[in-house]
């Protein structure tokens, strides 16, 4: 018997560290810090997904919200979105940490990306005791991106139930 592939979500919130990866000279993220949000959307649009990431709206930095602002967009984005998916942080993002909070809340399912070898806070660690979530520990998130769909199909498989 084979595994039924279920249709992708039409839409997704991608979380992630930004304010903490802003250059102090040139207010940008660097390409470096770029690059795994850059890969997932292009991940997921080409898959005919809609991603909302705040990194790209506010184009990777030169182009800031103010909190008033982008707290209320982010909130309802999250709202919206039929999957969520994270990368913490290392060291803990505050702002992503409140965006997974919010998407727990709402009752999302969750992809939580968690780079080998690093330690994460307990509520990460024990955020599948509330909340739909599944983990892909990588080392090379490109190499890993099989490993992001399979956890979507089985985050959703549990969330549509």
């Amino acid at each position: 018997m084979t595994a039924r592939t279920l249709p992708p979500p039409r839409s997704l919130f991608l979380a992630g560290p930004f304010i903490q990866l802003l250059d102090p000279t040139t207010g940008e993220m660097p390409a470096e810090s770029r690059a795994p949000f850059d890969l997932l959307i292009k991940h997921f649009e080409a898959q005919g997904i809609a991603v909302h990431n705040a990194h790209r709206r506010e184009a990777w930095g030169a182009e800031l919200m103010r909190p008033d602002q982008c707290t209320k967009l982010d909130q309802d984005e999250i709202r919206k979105a039929e999957l969520f998916i994270a990368l913490p942080g290392y060291p803990a993002s505050p702002g992503t940490h409140i965006e997974i909070g919010w998407a727990s809340a709402f009752g999302k399912p969750i992809v939580l990306l968690l780079e080998r070898g690093r330690e994460y806070t307990f509520l990460v660690q024990g955020l599948h005791t509330v909340a739909t979530v599944e983990e892909v520990v990588y080392t090379d998130l490109a190499t890993s991106l099989p490993a992001v769909d399979r956890a979507v199909q089985r985050v959703l498989a549990r969330h549509r139930g």
